[in-house]
């Protein structure tokens, strides 16, 4: 059973993302839920929002544009307050930034789009629960899509040598990322 916000003593919420529109409607459904919400954009001013009030909850995107990592916002969060409930998101999902974001502190890690219900009950999770299957997983292309999409951008978009580690012939993987991804 999942607390709810109204029986937090500290409600403080801090939502960092740089997606402007997601940032504003997750704000207003988080407030809607009973959290008093912080928002920002940069990884500078999450950094700020952590030293000067460390926030009971927060939810935070990895890929922050070039203004930074969101799995240094996790740690500087636990580092100002040991106790905060961090929940990391992205557009990115794979095992290794889970773990990776396991490690730094996060209590869960949710890929994109996440609803607000998805955010609230990670957030106010009891933490010795097991979470419930996804209710709508992603599809087995999908998965291999995002695979692909991730190792294509760790290697600087080099087709190549994304084709190269992913042990492929250099024009499939060409006409995989000509297509759009997948349900």
């Amino acid at each position: 059973m999942a607390l709810t916000a109204d029986e937090l003593p500290d409600k403080s919420l801090l939502i960092v993302d740089d997606d402007a529109p997601f940032r504003q409607r997750l704000a207003r459904a988080m407030e809607a839920r009973g959290f008093i919400v912080t928002a920002a954009e940069t990884a500078e001013e999450a950094m700020s929002h952590a030293r000067k009030s460390p926030p009971a909850f927060a939810v935070v995107d990895l890929r922050l544009g070039t203004s930074g990592n969101g799995l240094d916002i996790v740690e500087a969060l636990h580092q100002a307050r040991p106790d905060a409930r961090v929940i990391m998101l992205t557009g990115y999902g794979n095992i290794a930034t889970a773990v990776a974001a396991v490690k730094h502190g996060a209590v869960d890690y949710l890929s994109k789009p996440a609803d607000a219900d998805d955010v609230a009950n990670a957030l106010l999770a009891r933490r010795d629960a097991k979470p419930a299957p996804p209710e709508n997983p992603m599809s087995a292309d999908r998965v291999r899509w995002e695979h692909i999409q991730r190792v294509y951008e760790l290697c600087g978009q080099n087709v190549s040598e994304t084709a190269r580690r992913l042990n492929m012939h250099r024009r499939t993987l060409q006409r995989i990322l000509a297509k759009r991804s997948p349900k």
